[in-house]
């Protein structure tokens, strides 16, 4: 083959590896129950509740005041920017119409979502969601709010919030691949917010597989010695001309 010839292949198969690399890699999420904030207690001008906010404290460590609404949600999602909101009605006055202010306790409302059939572990089917309205002491947290009013919880060793009523019956924070498939060996650090946010544990997993390079790094240096073997075939056909 002369060097021309080799160079035009050598070519080709960079630009193909280059291709590669500009093809975006399906995102992996994480199955686990986010955590959130009502943003006010007041009416938004269209008359409507005004919406949530992801917590940047866990239920655990957010001790809401008297009035509060928060909200869980079970889905899979990428990091708190991509997690899916609870759905439903969320307005304190309604959820704890029955409840009366007491002196010496707060009122908490929560609004528990259970997601969706495609978020659900195989062979679950998510439970319809509910409101609750828990009177609990004064610096009680949600976590303590929730577990007045929704039980069984389960939590895991490090204090990730695993199930609420039960659901899901198994598994923690699992990775879920691009597919929609539970991905192996993943530790559902995604969502333990008592310790870090969702998007803290992507960045402290690496993005790796466990073995070798992450996959844009690995076709970048595949494309890098392909262009070694470029600049050697055109070294090479021109000492020979020489």
């Amino acid at each position: 083959m002369s060097g021309a010839a080799r160079f035009s292949l050598v070519a080709g198969l960079l630009g193909s590896l280059l291709a590669l690399t500009a093809t975006p890699a399906h995102a992996d999420g994480y199955r686990y129950w986010s955590f959130w904030e009502q943003q006010s207690s007041e009416k938004s001008e269209n008359g409507k509740q005004d919406d949530w906010k992801y917590a940047t404290q866990g239920p655990s460590l957010l001790r809401p005041d008297d009035g509060a609404v928060v909200g869980f949600r079970f889905s899979v999602s990428e990091d708190s920017a991509d997690a899916a909101k609870p759905r439903g009605a969320a307005d304190f006055d309604a959820i704890c119409a029955d409840t009366p202010e007491k002196s010496g306790s707060k009122r908490i409302a929560l609004v528990v979502d259970f997601g969706t059939a495609a978020d659900a572990r195989s062979g679950e089917q998510p439970p319809e969601a509910r409101t609750a309205c828990a009177r609990v002491g004064g610096d009680a947290s949600a976590a303590d709010a929730l577990a007045a009013e929704v039980k069984p919880l389960r939590y895991s060793s490090d204090a990730l919030l695993c199930a609420i009523a039960g659901y899901p019956e198994s598994g923690c924070g699992e990775q879920v691949s691009g597919s929609g498939k539970d991905a192996d060996g993943a530790d559902g650090a995604q969502g333990k917010q008592d310790a870090r946010s969702p998007d803290d544990s992507a960045a402290s997993d690496g993005g790796g597989d466990g073995g070798g390079l992450p996959t844009g790094l690995g076709v970048a240096a595949g494309a890098g010695a392909v262009l070694l073997l470029a600049a050697g075939a055109v070294w090479q056909s021109r000492r020979r001309r020489g």
